[in-house]
Protein backbone atom coordinates (compact mmCIF):
# COMPACT_ATOMS: atom_id res chain seq x y z
CA UNK A 1 0.00 0.00 0.00
CA UNK A 2 1.20 3.51 -0.91
CA UNK A 3 0.16 7.14 -0.50
CA UNK A 4 -0.05 9.79 -2.82
CA UNK A 5 -0.34 13.11 -2.32
CA UNK A 6 -1.61 16.06 -4.85
CA UNK A 7 -1.21 19.50 -4.42
CA UNK A 8 -1.50 22.49 -5.93
CA UNK A 9 -4.32 26.02 -6.67
CA UNK A 10 -7.91 25.50 -6.70
CA UNK A 11 -8.50 24.59 -9.83
CA UNK A 12 -5.67 23.54 -11.12
CA UNK A 13 -6.74 20.21 -11.98
CA UNK A 14 -6.20 17.73 -8.60
CA UNK A 15 -8.84 16.05 -8.85
CA UNK A 16 -8.44 15.11 -12.51
CA UNK A 17 -4.97 14.26 -12.39
CA UNK A 18 -6.05 12.11 -9.22
CA UNK A 19 -8.72 10.36 -10.93
CA UNK A 20 -6.46 9.82 -14.33
CA UNK A 21 -3.87 8.01 -12.04
CA UNK A 22 -6.62 5.94 -10.04
CA UNK A 23 -8.02 4.79 -14.10
CA UNK A 24 -4.22 4.70 -14.93
CA UNK A 25 -2.39 2.34 -12.34
CA UNK A 26 -4.22 -0.77 -12.68
CA UNK A 27 -4.57 -1.20 -9.09
CA UNK A 28 -7.53 -1.10 -6.25
CA UNK A 29 -7.31 2.66 -5.52
CA UNK A 30 -9.11 5.31 -3.00
CA UNK A 31 -9.40 8.91 -3.65
CA UNK A 32 -9.70 11.50 -0.42
CA UNK A 33 -10.96 14.92 -1.32
CA UNK A 34 -9.46 17.32 1.31
CA UNK A 35 -12.21 19.24 0.35
CA UNK A 36 -14.53 17.23 2.39
CA UNK A 37 -12.87 17.62 5.61
CA UNK A 38 -13.37 21.16 6.50
CA UNK A 39 -14.58 21.93 9.96
CA UNK A 40 -18.13 21.64 10.51
CA UNK A 41 -19.86 25.05 12.28
CA UNK A 42 -23.15 23.89 13.46
CA UNK A 43 -23.29 26.77 16.00
CA UNK A 44 -22.79 29.36 13.24
CA UNK A 45 -25.73 31.25 11.12
CA UNK A 46 -25.23 30.90 7.11
CA UNK A 47 -24.13 34.36 6.86
CA UNK A 48 -21.46 33.61 9.64
CA UNK A 49 -20.13 30.64 7.68
CA UNK A 50 -20.02 32.67 4.59
CA UNK A 51 -18.05 34.74 5.55
CA UNK A 52 -14.93 32.16 6.85
CA UNK A 53 -12.14 31.41 5.17
CA UNK A 54 -12.28 28.61 3.07
CA UNK A 55 -8.75 29.02 1.61
CA UNK A 56 -6.25 28.95 4.91
CA UNK A 57 -4.90 26.11 6.23
CA UNK A 58 -6.89 25.96 9.99
CA UNK A 59 -10.13 25.60 7.78
CA UNK A 60 -9.29 21.95 7.67
CA UNK A 61 -9.92 19.33 10.11
CA UNK A 62 -5.92 18.34 9.64
CA UNK A 63 -6.35 15.59 13.15
CA UNK A 64 -9.90 13.58 11.20
CA UNK A 65 -7.93 13.23 7.96
CA UNK A 66 -4.65 12.06 9.08
CA UNK A 67 -6.63 9.65 11.30
CA UNK A 68 -8.13 8.51 8.15
CA UNK A 69 -5.53 7.59 6.27
CA UNK A 70 -3.59 5.82 9.10
CA UNK A 71 -6.74 3.50 10.04
CA UNK A 72 -6.69 2.82 5.96
CA UNK A 73 -2.81 2.08 6.05
CA UNK A 74 -3.63 -0.59 8.87
CA UNK A 75 -6.31 -2.07 6.49
CA UNK A 76 -9.58 -0.56 8.66
CA UNK A 77 -12.16 0.77 6.71
CA UNK A 78 -13.71 4.13 7.28
CA UNK A 79 -16.62 6.35 6.48
CA UNK A 80 -16.48 9.08 3.47
CA UNK A 81 -16.79 12.46 4.25
CA UNK A 82 -19.35 14.37 2.51
CA UNK A 83 -19.72 18.34 2.38
CA UNK A 84 -22.29 20.54 1.31
CA UNK A 85 -20.79 23.44 -0.26
CA UNK A 86 -24.15 25.31 -0.48
CA UNK A 87 -24.41 25.32 3.06
CA UNK A 88 -20.81 25.56 3.91
CA UNK A 89 -21.49 22.54 6.28
CA UNK A 90 -20.12 19.19 6.52
CA UNK A 91 -22.86 16.82 4.60
CA UNK A 92 -23.98 13.28 5.99
CA UNK A 93 -22.76 10.07 4.19
CA UNK A 94 -23.35 6.88 4.22
CA UNK A 95 -20.66 5.57 1.85
CA UNK A 96 -17.27 3.93 2.93
CA UNK A 97 -13.90 4.30 2.36
CA UNK A 98 -11.91 0.83 1.88
CA UNK A 99 -8.23 0.07 1.91
CA UNK A 100 -6.74 -0.41 -1.30
CA UNK A 101 -3.41 -0.72 -2.94
CA UNK A 102 -3.11 3.05 -3.41
CA UNK A 103 -4.37 5.88 -1.48
CA UNK A 104 -4.42 9.62 -3.11
CA UNK A 105 -5.04 12.26 -0.78
CA UNK A 106 -5.93 15.73 -3.08
CA UNK A 107 -6.64 19.40 -1.41
CA UNK A 108 -5.07 22.37 -2.06
CA UNK A 109 -3.22 21.84 1.89
CA UNK A 110 -2.76 18.14 1.62
CA UNK A 111 0.93 18.94 2.09
CA UNK A 112 0.22 21.42 5.29
CA UNK A 113 0.63 18.07 7.89
CA UNK A 114 3.94 17.05 8.22
CA UNK A 115 3.02 13.94 9.55
CA UNK A 116 0.54 13.24 6.75
CA UNK A 117 3.58 13.91 4.16
CA UNK A 118 6.16 11.74 5.96
CA UNK A 119 3.71 9.15 5.17
CA UNK A 120 3.68 9.73 1.77
CA UNK A 121 5.36 7.83 -1.07
CA UNK A 122 5.16 10.63 -3.56
CA UNK A 123 4.13 13.92 -3.15
CA UNK A 124 2.99 15.54 -6.94
CA UNK A 125 2.03 19.46 -6.82
CA UNK A 126 0.17 20.69 -9.90
CA UNK A 127 1.19 23.78 -11.86
CA UNK A 128 -1.22 25.67 -13.52
CA UNK A 129 -1.59 29.12 -14.45
CA UNK A 130 -3.51 31.02 -12.15
CA UNK A 131 -5.45 32.50 -14.44
CA UNK A 132 -6.69 29.04 -16.32
CA UNK A 133 -6.99 28.06 -12.22
CA UNK A 134 -9.66 30.94 -11.70
CA UNK A 135 -11.54 29.93 -15.07
CA UNK A 136 -11.68 26.71 -14.15
CA UNK A 137 -13.11 27.45 -10.46
CA UNK A 138 -15.86 30.05 -11.67
CA UNK A 139 -16.93 27.33 -14.36
CA UNK A 140 -16.66 24.63 -11.67
CA UNK A 141 -18.51 26.69 -8.86
CA UNK A 142 -21.68 27.44 -11.24
CA UNK A 143 -22.28 24.23 -12.48
CA UNK A 144 -21.43 22.18 -9.49
CA UNK A 145 -21.92 23.98 -6.41
CA UNK A 146 -24.37 26.27 -7.13
CA UNK A 147 -22.89 29.38 -6.75
CA UNK A 148 -23.24 32.65 -8.56
CA UNK A 149 -20.66 34.53 -10.06
CA UNK A 150 -20.29 37.92 -7.58
CA UNK A 151 -19.95 35.59 -4.33
CA UNK A 152 -16.99 33.58 -6.75
CA UNK A 153 -15.29 36.63 -7.53
CA UNK A 154 -15.81 38.05 -3.87
CA UNK A 155 -14.18 35.01 -2.42
CA UNK A 156 -11.08 35.01 -4.37
CA UNK A 157 -10.11 38.55 -4.26
CA UNK A 158 -9.96 37.55 -0.57
CA UNK A 159 -9.37 34.58 0.59
CA UNK A 160 -8.40 32.51 -2.68
CA UNK A 161 -5.62 34.43 -4.13
CA UNK A 162 -4.18 35.78 -1.02
CA UNK A 163 -3.60 32.45 -0.05
CA UNK A 164 -2.35 30.99 -2.61
CA UNK A 165 0.59 33.91 -2.50
CA UNK A 166 1.09 33.27 1.12
CA UNK A 167 0.72 29.42 1.55
CA UNK A 168 -0.37 27.40 -1.37
CA UNK A 169 2.52 28.07 -4.31
CA UNK A 170 5.11 27.91 -1.80
CA UNK A 171 4.44 24.17 -1.17
CA UNK A 172 6.15 23.42 -4.59
CA UNK A 173 9.44 23.15 -2.36
CA UNK A 174 8.16 19.88 -0.64
CA UNK A 175 7.02 18.22 -4.24
CA UNK A 176 8.49 15.12 -5.58
CA UNK A 177 7.62 15.70 -9.01
CA UNK A 178 6.10 18.90 -10.39
CA UNK A 179 2.92 18.09 -12.90
CA UNK A 180 2.57 20.89 -15.52
CA UNK A 181 -1.10 21.53 -17.35
CA UNK A 182 -2.75 19.73 -14.62
CA UNK A 183 -4.57 16.68 -14.97
CA UNK A 184 -4.93 16.36 -18.46
CA UNK A 185 -0.94 15.52 -19.27
CA UNK A 186 -1.58 12.08 -20.68
CA UNK A 187 2.39 11.50 -20.74
CA UNK A 188 2.84 12.46 -17.03
CA UNK A 189 -0.01 10.10 -16.15
CA UNK A 190 1.35 7.58 -17.87
CA UNK A 191 5.01 7.75 -16.36
CA UNK A 192 3.86 8.01 -12.94
CA UNK A 193 1.34 5.60 -13.23
CA UNK A 194 3.99 3.20 -14.52
CA UNK A 195 6.43 4.26 -11.27
CA UNK A 196 3.63 3.56 -8.58
CA UNK A 197 3.09 0.42 -10.58
CA UNK A 198 6.58 -0.73 -10.07
CA UNK A 199 6.97 0.35 -6.80
CA UNK A 200 3.57 -2.00 -5.56
CA UNK A 201 5.37 -4.84 -7.24
CA UNK A 202 8.36 -3.98 -5.18
CA UNK A 203 6.45 -3.87 -2.34
CA UNK A 204 4.93 -7.16 -2.63
CA UNK A 205 7.87 -9.46 -3.73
Amino acid sequence: MILIGICGASGSGKTTLALELCHAIGASCTLINQDTYYLDHPDMTFEERCKLNYDEPCIFDHDLLYQDVCDLMDGKSVPRKAYDYSEHRRAPSTEIMHPADVIIVEGIHAFYDERLCEKMFLKLYVNVDPDICLLRRINRDILERGRHIESITDQYLATVRPMYEKYIRNYVNSADVIVARGGKNAKIVEILAGYMHDALTEEAE
